[in-house]
C-alpha cells in the first residue's frame, strides 16, 4: 500500500496524457487550477502517435501517389516509379516527433503542470497510485483512452494485424482483407489501394460506413467500386485461418477470401481494466466508463473524458470534453456539446464529413413529415471540377426551421467542415446561410449553392 499520509496533492489529477487528458491540465493552469498528469507512454496518446496523425500522413503519401498516377488527365507527363515504405515512414514517423517535441515543450512550459511517468491507478475517490507512490487530486479525471479492439476469438498476430502494426509496416502487401467497413477500415482501404495494393473490405452490417446519411453511403460505395476497392457487405465474419503464404477469411455462409494479410479494424475498446475503476464505485458498461452529461461519474469528485465514455471515439471529442470538464471544475458551468452536433471526418478518398442529423435519424427525432432536405452535385462546383472531384453535399433542415445535418462527400471535402459545424451548431436557418458570400473557385462555393436551393432561391438550379 502506497504511503498517502505524505501524498502530492493537486486540484485535478489526470489519469491519460492523451487529448481528453492534456486538453483538461492546458485549460485548467490556464484557470488558475494545479495539475498533476500521469501518462505511462507518451503525451499525446493514440491520436499524436499511432491514430490520427500517422494515419493521415499515410493517406496523404498515397493521394500523392494517386496524383502521379493521373497526372497525364491534367498534362504534366509524370511516372510513378513506386512507393517508398521506409521513406514513407520517416515522413510519418517526422512529423510525430515535431508534433510531440511541441506538446512536450507547451506541457513543460506551464510550471502547474507536474507530468508524473508511469502506469496510474485509481484507489478511492481522490488518490491514484504510480509505481507505488501516491497522488491525490480534490478532482480526479479519467482520460485513460482506448486499444484496438479484435472479436470473441480472433487473435491478434501473424498475418491477422491491427491498425498498430498496420502503421509500422515497412513493406507494401500485394493483397489484403480489411475486417470492418468503418472509419479506420476503409482509411486504410484507401491508402493501400493507391499504394497498389488488392484490397476487399469485409462488413457484416448492410453497407460500408453504416453511421453515414443513405445517400451519401451509396455516393461512396460507389466511388469505392469505381477505384477496383472490393467490398462485402451484409454478411459477418466467421473465422480466419493463416500460414506461411497467406491467410483465408471465412464468412457465416461460407464464403471465402485469401489475402497476404488480414486487418482487424472493427473499432476500438475503453482502455479501462484493471484500473481500480470497479473497485472505486464507478458505473462500468461493456468497458466504459457511464456519466452523467456533465461528464462526472456520480463517484466523488471523478469525471471522465474521451474515448473510455460511450459516444462517438474522436479525438476532438476527448479534446472538448477535457476543456469542459476542467471549466466544469472551476465553476464556469460550460455548455454541453451533444455527439449529435460534433464534427466527423472519414479521411478517405473520397473524404466523408458530417455533422448533426442524417435524414432517417431526423425523421425519426422530429416527424417523417417536419423534415426538408437538399441535394448539391459537386458537378456544378468549378474547383471540384479542376480537381476532377466528384460529389455532393447533403442537408437536412428540421421544416421551416434550422439546418440540424450538413453531410458532404468528395475530394478534400473534409476542409468544409468548418462552416457545416457552425451552421448545426449555432442553428442557422438556410437563409440566413443563403446571404453569406463563398468566394469563387473554391468548395466552399457548394455548401453556399446548397443552402441557397434550400431557402427556395437557387442561383444554378
Amino acid at each position: 500500500m502506497a504511503d498517502q499520509a505524505t501524498a502530492q496533492e493537486f486540484d485535478i489529477l489526470v489519469l491519460g496524457g492523451g487529448s481528453g487528458g492534456y486538453a483538461t491540465a492546458l485549460r485548467a493552469v490556464q484557470l488558475g487550477l494545479t495539475v498533476g498528469l500521469v501518462e505511462k507512454a507518451k503525451l499525446g496518446g493514440t491520436c499524436l502517435h499511432n491514430g490520427c496523425i500517422p494515419t493521415k500522413a499515410l493517406l496523404h503519401s498515397a493521394e500523392l501517389a494517386d496524383h502521379a498516377r493521373d497526372a497525364s488527365k491534367y498534362g504534366v507527363n509524370v511516372t510513378l516509379d513506386g512507393v517508398d515504405m521506409t521513406a514513407v515512414n520517416a515522413y510519418k514517423d517526422g512529423i510525430i516527433a515535431g508534433k510531440y517535441k511541441g506538446l512536450q515543450g507547451l506541457i513543460k512550459s506551464k510550471k502547474d503542470i507536474t507530468v508524473i511517468e508511469g502506469e496510474g491507478k485509481l484507489q478511492g475517490a481522490d488518490t491514484v497510485v504510480v509505481n507505488g507512490t501516491a497522488y491525490k487530486g480534490k478532482n480526479i479525471v479519467l482520460a485513460t483512452g482506448s486499444y484496438s479492439r479484435s472479436l470473441p476469438g480472433l487473435e491478434i498476430g501473424g498475418r491477422v494485424i491491427t491498425s498498430d502494426e498496420a502503421l509500422t509496416m515497412d513493406y507494401i502487401p500485394k493483397s489484403v482483407i480489411i475486417l470492418g467497413g468503418g472509419v479506420i477500415g476503409v482509411e486504410f482501404a484507401s491508402v493501400w489501394k493507391s499504394f497498389g495494393v488488392d484490397v476487399t473490405v469485409v462488413e457484416g452490417l448492410p453497407s460500408l460506413v453504416p453511421n453515414e446519411d443513405p445517400t451519401i453511403v451509396k455516393a461512396f460505395e460507389r466511388a469505392f467500386k469505381k477505384r477496383g476497392i472490393k467490398f462485402n457487405t451484409g454478411t459477418f465474419f466467421q473465422g480466419v485461418e493463416q500460414n506461411a503464404d497467406g491467410v483465408k477469411a471465412t464468412l457465416v455462409d461460407g464464403k471465402t477470401f485469401e489475402a497476404e494479410l488480414m486487418l482487424v479494424a472493427v473499432g476500438r475498446g475503453p482502455v479501462t481494466a484493471n484500473l481500480g475503476y470497479e473497485e472505486a464505485g464507478l458505473n462500468i458498461d461493456r468497458g466504459f466508463v457511464i456519466t452523467n452529461e456533465r461528464l462526472h461519474t456520480g463517484v466523488g469528485n471523478i469525471y471522465a473524458v474521451g474515448d473510455i465514455v460511450p459516444g462517438v471515439q474522436l479525438a476532438h471529442r476527448g479534446y472538448q470534453q477535457g476543456i469542459f470538464v476542467a471549466e466544469e471544475i472551476a465553476g464556469m458551468s460550460p455548455v454541453v456539446v451533444e455527439d449529435i452536433n460534433i464534427p466527423k471526418v472519414t479521411y478517405s478518398e473520397p473524404e466523408i464529413a458530417t455533422v448533426g442529423y442524417s435524414e432517417p435519424a431526423a425523421k425519426a427525432k422530429f416527424g417523417e413529415d417536419q423534415v426538408e432536405t437538399q441535394e448539391y452535385n459537386l458537378a456544378g462546383n468549378g474547383k471540384s471540377s479542376i480537381l476532377g472531384t466528384s460529389g455532393l453535399v447533403k442537408l437536412v433542415r428540421q421544416k421551416n426551421g434550422p439546418v440540424v445535418g450538413v453531410h458532404m462527400i468528395g475530394q478534400r471535402m473534409g476542409e468544409q467542415i468548418g462552416e457545416a459545424q457552425l451552421i448545426v451548431n449555432w442553428e442557422a436557418y438556410p437563409e440566413d446561410v443563403a446571404q453569406l458570400l463563398h468566394a469563387h473557385p473554391t468548395q466552399n462555393e457548394s455548401l453556399g449553392e446548397a443552402h441557397m436551393a434550400l431557402a427556395g432561391k437557387p442561383l444554378h438550379g
